[in-house]
Parts: C-alpha cells; sequence; structure tokens
C-alpha cells in the first residue's frame, strides 16, 4: 500500500501547518494514495517522524514524500533526508558556523524503517508553469 507524506517546513505561527494541511485534505479527496499524512519539519506536530510512523502503522509499504518548499535548501537537501535515513551526503563546511539559532528543529532520532518499507524522496515544487499564473493572479490582487 502507498502512502503520501507531504513535507512543510513549519511555524510558529499557525499558516505554514493549515496551508500543508488543506494541501493534504485536497489530495485526500482525489483517492490517488490511500494514505496521505503531513510531517512538519520545525515547531509543529505532527513530525515528519510521526508522519512516517502513522503511514507504517496504516501498512504503507511504500512511502513518497514530497517536500511542500519551493526550492531546495538546507531542509531539503540535509535536514529531511537525516529524518528519513536516506542522508547520504557530505557535511557541508558552513553547518560548522552555521547560525544555530534558527534550528528549532525536533531533536528526531532516526527512523527506524522496517525492512519491508520503502521511501522514496521527491524533489520539492520548484519553477513550475502552474506557479506562474497563481503568483499573476497575487499581482493582480486575486
Amino acid at each position: 500500500m502507498e502512502a503520501l507524506i507531504l513535507v512543510g517546513h513549519g511555524s510558529r505561527l499557525p499558516y505554514s501547518k493549515e496551508v500543508v494541511s488543506k494541501i493534504a485534505e485536497k489530495i485526500r479527496e482525489r483517492n490517488i494514495y490511500p494514505i496521505v499524512e503531513i510531517g512538519m519539519m520545525e515547531f509543529n506536530e505532527p513530525t515528519i517522524t510521526q508522519a512516517v510512523k502513522r503511514a507504517i502503522e496504516k501498512g504503507a509499504k511504500r512511502i513518497i514524500v514530497v517536500p511542500v518548499f519551493l526550492a531546495h535548501g538546507n531542509h531539503t537537501k540535509r535536514d529531511i533526508p537525516k529524518i528519513l535515513g536516506i542522508y547520504n551526503g557530505e557535511e557541508e563546511e558552513e553547518s560548522h558556523h552555521h547560525h544555530e539559532h534558527h534550528h528549532h528543529h525536533h531533536r528526531e532520532e532516526p527512523l527506524e524503517i522496517p525492512e519491508d518499507v520503502e521511501i522514496i524522496y521527491r524533489e520539492p515544487i520548484g519553477p513550475d508553469d502552474r506557479l506562474v499564473d497563481i503568483i499573476i493572479d497575487r499581482a493582480l490582487g486575486n
């Protein structure tokens, strides 16, 4: 059984989680994936670890993780793969003098993924043509 997990950034304010939750709700309505969960990178629950555990408890054997981020950054390239237990990159030099103050990540122990569960980590949103229409709408005040 397949699960889709949407990973959002999270925030001290409620909006980040609200938007990701609403997107998940709309995806659920399309009945493509039997399981749709959300996980937040920081500040909010469910955490990414909680979302994956929930999907596994519901019987997921193939978990597709989509970062709901516009572009790659430290979170999508390093932090999220680390939490998912699939990080194989080198530690970047800059991470030593990285600004530690903004790291209110949930201190999550790497996931224990059962042998028969596959995790597939996808690309972020990127410069998709469908975004252009949204941006023009916003520019027009819609």
